[in-house]
């Protein structure tokens, strides 16, 4: 069983297409190795040994997928969002203490300029536009004066950094290795039986573990196919399908909504483009959503459950059509998922702390002794990871979210689940998307709130949706104010952001 990235690619002697672009060929299993090789002799030639560390700044697109998989088999990649600023990239750089910097040629801009600043060694990314898409050539702006040792990455060794969101505190680092890549790309594998014959059309940022380990790795785990879009565009969406011809896709909740309200303008290449399932991650799916995607594509939607320190999945409904609970996150899909009391290292039955075990999971945050001794325990002789989110399974082993702890809204007293609250609203026949956060008040501590944004050509006012609420949740849940908006405010991967919308939209005072 193959344990590291090398091992894995190596593992499939197919010469089958790995990796497409829109207007290109695609690049071969065969061309994926022979450009590992030739990576890993660039990056020792420029003094970059098996242990050190490469940040990427490029966009979406296949050069991205194959400079992660190329330079993950040789050293340790941290990818960044390429929308950063510089004082961000000056921070991300120094804190991942960063040997070099992959970037496209001719790129002079902020990322560029922070490597400079940081004296972070820069290699440019070079593509021939009529070679296979992916196919790239990396040259350092200055030579090496000693090239790195050879040598390749062992399963222990780190293959991925990743930073958390850093919503409300520091942004922690987070390790991966390359044995946590390779067990992670199989559980997905596994949960959506995978086979040579998939096509996955990546919509995803590849600076994020959904779209780097759900769309990429898993893909070359089964000897399949990507074919990876320049990001997620809902008006190019059908466009990109109807090229690549996908099996299937994956994307966050917000994307499959986008992709919904286009999707009976485009009646014709859903026809002609039968995809065997569709997948969401990384935020919680609302049950309306999943059961219109299913009959709007007349297929599975498999939502699963995953995080950065799990290496992405968690979780997973099962594949089998009619076996997906709306409003599940499904069962467990690779590491051990138990439930734990929120404040003591116990397992316990009913709701609580959702925990992890698995060969998937981080050995720990680095360099945060503080931040590992909150979230990790040993309990019944086995080392759990707490997520952070609050959940109970059910007798038939689902998985059922209430929503982050640090999201739990304390009103007085009464703790409301803001996703509860959400999957409310959502049944109005006039609100298309909801987000439910907490407020400050003077008295209670916090209050509801909710955003909601309007089906296109349906009206609604605050006073009507909070009618709505009354009539169907206790009278502490319902929101107290209603915003109407033109779009909810998104983080960097697409996922509505509960934390801080208060102070965005000004809300934030008691």
């Amino acid at each position: 069983m193959s344990t590291t990235l090398h091992s894995l690619l190596a593992s499939h002697d197919a010469d089958l297409p790995a990796i497409g672009a829109p207007d290109r060929d695609w690049l071969t299993y065969g061309g994926l190795r022979a450009l590992g090789y030739q990576i890993t002799d660039r990056l020792r030639a420029a003094g970059i040994g098996a242990h050190e560390r490469v940040a990427i700044v490029l966009p979406n697109g296949p050069e991205m997928a194959t400079a992660f998989v190329t330079v993950a088999q040789a050293a340790i990649t941290a990818p960044l969002n390429p929308a950063y600023r510089l004082d961000e990239y000056a921070f991300y750089l120094t804190d991942l203490k960063a040997k070099a910097l992959v970037a496209q040629a001719g790129d002079d801009g902020p990322a560029v300029r922070a490597a400079q600043d940081c004296g972070v060694d820069i290699l440019r990314l070079h593509a021939d536009p009529s070679d296979p898409a992916g196919v790239f050539q990396l040259v350092p702006d200055a030579a090496a004066d000693t090239p790195a040792a050879a040598g390749s990455p062992g399963p222990d060794s780190t293959a991925l950094i990743l930073h958390t969101s850093g919503t409300t505190s520091r942004p922690k680092i987070v390790p991966l290795s390359q044995s946590n890549l390779v067990a992670s790309a199989r559980n997905i594998q596994t949960s959506l039986a995978l086979t040579s014959v998939d096509r996955c059309l990546n919509v995803m940022p590849l600076f994020h573990i959904h779209g780097l380990i759900a769309a990429v790795s898993a893909s070359l785990a089964s000897g399949a196919s990507v074919w990876c879009a320049p990001g997620f565009d809902a008006l190019k969406f059908f466009g990109w399908m109807n090229t690549a011809m996908p099996t299937w896709y994956t994307a966050v909740p917000t994307m499959h909504q986008a992709i919904l309200s286009r999707a009976a303008r485009n009646a014709d290449i859903i026809a002609t483009t039968p995809l065997r399932f569709l997948r969401s991650s990384s935020a919680s799916l609302p049950a309306q959503v999943m059961t219109a995607l299913a009959d709007t594509f007349n297929a599975p939607v498999i939502e699963a459950y995953g995080m950065t320190e799990a290496t992405h999945q968690m979780t997973s409904n099962p594949l089998a059509r009619g076996a997906q609970i709306p409003g599940s996150v499904g069962i467990a899909a690779g590491p051990v998922v138990r439930i734990a009391h929120e404040a003591e290292n116990r397992i316990i039955d009913g709701t609580g702390e959702v925990v992890i075990s698995g060969a998937n999971v981080t050995s720990g945050y680095e360099s945060n002794p503080d931040a590992n001794a909150k979230n990790f325990f040993i309990a019944d002789d086995t080392r759990w990871f707490r997520t952070g989110d609050q959940g109970a399974i059910d007798d038939a082993g689902y998985l059922h979210l209430t929503g982050r702890l640090k999201e739990i809204i304390n009103r007085g007293g009464e703790k409301i689940s803001p996703l509860e609250v959400d999957g409310i609203l959502l049944d109005h026949p006039a609100v298309a998307q909801v987000v439910t956060f907490a407020i400050p008040h003077a008295k209670l501590g916090e209050d509801v709130a909710a955003a909601v944004v309007l089906v296109e050509g349906q009206r609604a006012t605050d006073t009507d949706i909070r009618s709505f609420a009354a009539e169907r949740l206790a009278d502490f849940k319902v929101p107290r104010h209603v915003i109407i908006l033109d779009e909810i405010p998104k983080g960097a991967t697409g996922k509505m952001q509960r934390i801080g919308l208060a102070e965005k939209l000004g809300l934030a005072t008691t």
